[in-house]
């Protein structure tokens, strides 16, 4: 009798201790224990945090402690209908140690699993990785899959290239924790914020497909704010499917249109053929057999470099590009970056398309900007190391990245012929089709650029890709503005058209108004903004 009692009782004993022990230990101490592991947190530049790790419990069964598969399959319906059942019901009969029945639990589903009292049932202490921000940082930052393991963005880059150990960019430790390591980047959530912002209004307001937006350091190459339009929730991963969610910066090519101008200008007056006040015959169109180079908005007369940008003439920089020569052009494009694929941190990228024969029409075409389609975020390198002096820095998503190390080439163009680009930016942005930049107390520039989309291998009349590039400021440029609208429409106040003057020039303006006080550059109340001098 009293071997009978002792026995029962440290049974019972044993039972209620393990019922009041289970919410401090759930975890399998099994080597095979499904726990993930933490990733570090990931912040933008001012240490707000994008990317957190957070406490999750998931359901598995211990095959070999089930007593009856049918009965536990039958009691774990009546609590989680959607369960694959058949699947799970295949698993435990082949009597493989542990199997999943449903990851990342709230905690009203754990308790409903724990209280099911189920033989082989147990919980595993997990993290799950959550994203304060939802959409707003979805293209840079990435998501993981349910084991933490990262599927795209910075969360891929931090699995592929570093351990958690060197991924600690800045290390931060608390006192009671120190977490592995966090990895903090370029961005600014404030930027990044009125970028978006901007560009949801304006795909709305001008019916536009999508948008993308972009802020570099043409200084250090830190990009501060990257945005593309459609997104997804990281935290919902799956809305991430679909090519037109891809991120616009990176992973689409373009035919950028007159934006490449700039490159163009900046090749011909760096040749020293050319200074701002040759002049150019844009008398008549320029006719290649079946194919015709007209101007939009034609001058039909000679025209000087500096007119030729500002009235973004396309047979003054097609002449300009075949008095060079086709080799001259492709060596210059090619110091620039424009020929090879653009690899930052971010996994997603793509290769340039390039015209596989270069031959006088494609000279002229690939001047301002048609028939060569590149990744926008490499464009905007080309154009800040124009602006910058000279210096092609590969664009970074990370802060502190040591810029010597990411210099691709030094004197890409002279001084001279630097400072000449921005005096005709500048002045675009004062009489040309960037007048709607300007900005009081700001000095300004930029350069348009519309062009229609390539579809089926032919360009579709009237469906564009507006861009602007900006620059501020003007004189000794800090940062480039990016800002693309796909197939805007006409609206009543833009006089019926569509082109970049009229949507992504106001919609950069506003973007740099909301941005630059934000990013230390406040306005100059003394300056008139209405004259610049001219380079020497």
């Amino acid at each position: 009798m009293f071997c009978f009692i002792l026995a029962y009782s440290t049974i019972a004993a044993s039972l209620l201790y393990r019922g009041l022990q289970i919410g401090d230990n759930l975890d399998d101490s099994r080597p095979n224990s499904p726990v993930a592991h933490d990733r570090p947190l990931i912040v933008d530049r001012n240490g707000e945090q994008l990317a957190v790790n957070i406490p999750a419990r998931s359901a598995y069964l211990d095959a070999s402690d089930v007593l009856d598969i049918d009965e536990t399959i039958e009691r774990l319906q009546e609590a989680f209908p959607d369960i694959d059942y058949a699947g799970l019901r295949k698993r435990l009969a082949a009597r493989r140690g542990f199997v999943w029945v449903e990851r990342q639990l709230s905690p009203a589903q754990a308790a409903k699993i724990h209280d099911l009292g189920i033989p082989g049932l147990k919980l595993a202490s997990q993290t799950k990785r959550f994203y304060p921000a939802g959409n707003l940082f979805a293209h840079v930052v990435g998501f993981v899959d349910i084991d933490n393991r990262g599927l795209a963005g910075m969360e891929k880059y931090i699995d592929q290239k570093l351990s958690l150990g060197e991924a600690a960019m800045a290390v931060a430790a608390r006192e009671d924790e120190a977490p592995p390591g966090v990895v903090q980047l370029s961005l600014d959530r404030r930027v990044q914020f009125a970028v978006y912002d901007e560009l949801s209004k304006a795909v709305k307001k001008f019916k536009a497909k999508g948008a993308a937006g972009l802020v570099l350091d043409v200084t250090t190459g830190e990009i501060l704010a990257l945005v593309s339009l459609p997104d997804f929730d990281p935290n919902l991963p799956a809305q991430g499917d679909g090519p037109e969610r891809v991120n616009r910066m990176t992973v689409g090519v373009y035919e950028m249109g007159s934006t490449f101008k700039a490159l163009t200008t900046a090749m011909a007056v760096d040749s020293a053929r050319f200074t701002t006040d040759t002049l150019v015959d844009a008398r008549q169109p320029l006719v290649f057999g079946g194919s015709t180079i007209r101007d939009f908005q034609g001058k039909a007369r000679m025209l000087t470099v500096a007119e030729a940008f500002i009235y973004s003439s396309n047979i003054a920089m097609a002449r300009m590009a075949m008095a060079l020569g086709a080799e001259a052009q492709k060596d210059f494009l090619r110091k620039l970056g424009q020929f090879t694929r653009l690899r930052t941190e971010l996994p997603e990228n793509a290769q340039p398309l390039v015209p596989d024969r270069w031959t006088t029409v494609t000279s002229a075409t690939v001047a301002f900007g048609h028939g060569i389609a590149v990744a926008p975020l490499q464009a905007a390198m080309a154009v800040a190391g124009l602006v910058n002096g000279g210096t092609l820095i590969a664009p970074t998503f990370v802060k502190g990245s040591e810029t010597e190390a990411r210099t691709l080439q030094r004197n890409v163009v002279k001084d001279s012929s630097s400072a000449a680009l921005r005096y005709l930016m500048q002045l675009n942005a004062i009489k040309g089709s960037a007048k709607r930049a300007a900005i009081e107390g700001y000095d300004i520039g930029g350069k348009t650029g519309s062009a229609e989309k390539v579809i089926n291998g032919r360009y579709a009349e009237g469906r564009l890709l507006t861009s602007f590039m900006g620059i501020v400021p003007a004189d000794e440029p800090k940062y480039l503005f990016l800002t693309m609208l796909d197939e805007p429409q006409a609206l009543p106040e833009t006089a019926g058209y569509a082109t970049s003057g009229w949507n992504a020039v106001p919609v950069t303006r506003s973007i740099m108004i909301r941005s630059l006080p934000t990013l230390g550059l406040f306005p100059d109340t003394g300056m008139g903004g209405t004259t610049i001098p001219q380079p020497d």
